[in-house]
């Protein structure tokens, strides 16, 4: 009888038992009150530095258990799934960034907060379509789904630090009327990066669109003004 294979020594109920090594109860009620979730997740309190070392150890987990933890109701495991997508994306070559973008595409119906998209996009979807087409930014702010809009706008993060703001303040302009405010509060995030990049392009896009811009937009792009400055953009007096 030929002998039996010895188990994988990583995997992805390893991966969710080292995760529960570092949960902390105190930490765990705290991140629910932040994410103002309703009792949908399950919250384990592993903080930041401890989610990076899980990751870096389970940095070669399988596709299908990253998958599984993309799933998971475990907010940590769902975080999880992202730290490994995105060192698996910054250490890979070409050819496994085009894999793990099309995965990443593929499966985002997974993602449903507003950390899943701010720890993910800008890591993954950002750097892939730096050189490439930005077709599928634009086809994301167009979804009916919040977190697909949220993607398109956050991803262009990573553009903005190499100095590519064009498409930040197309799709701003695209999701001006957005009713969520995640997305008001996301555009506004984005255009007040533009302005560290060029004030002179963010003043420019203001003029055009702050007299009818959602509040909680133009108070995040201008948050960097001076004072007086900002209550003129306030008032529309410009």
């Amino acid at each position: 009888m030929p002998a039996s294979k010895s188990p994988s020594p990583i995997g992805y109920t390893k991966a969710r038992r080292a995760l529960r090594v570092h949960a902390n109860h105190t930490r765990a009620k705290v991140y629910r009150w932040y994410f103002k979730d309703p009792g949908l997740d399950i919250f384990l309190g592993v903080s930041t530095k401890e989610m990076r070392r899980v990751a870096r150890d389970f940095r070669q987990l399988s596709m299908p258990d990253v998958r599984r933890l993309m799933c998971s109701r475990v907010h940590e495991e769902r975080s999880l799934a992202h730290a490994i997508l995105r060192w698996k994306f910054e250490k890979g070559s070409e050819a496994e960034q085009t894999r793990i973008f099309n995965f990443y595409i593929r499966h985002r119906g997974a993602i449903h907060s507003w950390d899943g998209v701010d720890d993910s996009a800008p890591y993954i979807v950002g750097p892939y379509l730096l050189q490439r087409d930005k077709a599928p930014l634009y086809k994301l702010a167009r979804s009916r789904r919040i977190w697909d809009r949220r993607i398109a706008i956050v991803a262009t993060l990573s553009f903005i630090r190499k100095g590519h703001l064009a498409d930040t303040l197309r799709l701003a302009e695209i999701l001006l009327n957005d009713q969520e405010d995640l997305i008001r509060k996301a555009c506004g995030w984005a255009l007040r990066e533009v302005g560290k990049r060029d004030v002179t392009a963010l003043k420019a896009f203001l003029r055009q669109h702050c007299r009818t811009m959602p509040r909680i937009m133009l108070r995040y792009a201008i948050e960097r003004f001076e004072d007086p400055e900002r209550r003129r953009y306030l008032s529309g007096n410009i």
